[in-house]
């Protein structure tokens, strides 16, 4: 298998910077690995805290435990956009680390 290919698929099916970081590149790799695990971490957060609101609602009985009011909480959310942004950014960093490692890889064959 070639390089170029192996360093995509690393980056598109374990994490972006894996294929970087087999081609040596190890700054890219870093910057890659944080550029991506930051607003990973932001969501999950963001995510817990909100899950964490509704479970104590629902215990205080300020929200029944039916499904579609439960929803409806969740969509209603202000943080929402925050996390539209995050997983955009998510999107943008992880095509960016397969378009480079691919013209890493070509580059150094």
């Amino acid at each position: 298998m070639k390089k170029s290919m192996k360093a995509v698929l690393l980056s598109v099916f374990v994490y972006p910077g894996m294929g970087h970081f087999v081609l040596k590149k190890y700054v890219m790799s870093a910057v890659l690995f944080t550029a991506f695990t930051i607003p990973l971490c932001i969501i999950v957060s963001v995510i817990f805290q909100k899950t964490e609101k509704i479970v104590a609602q629902i215990q205080n009985g300020e929200i029944p435990l039916n499904i579609s009011t439960i929803s409806s909480s969740l969509s209603s959310s202000s943080l929402m956009g925050e996390l539209n942004i995050m997983t955009n950014v998510l999107l943008i960093v992880w095509i960016i680390g397969i378009i480079d490692s691919y013209r890493v890889g070509r580059s150094e064959v």
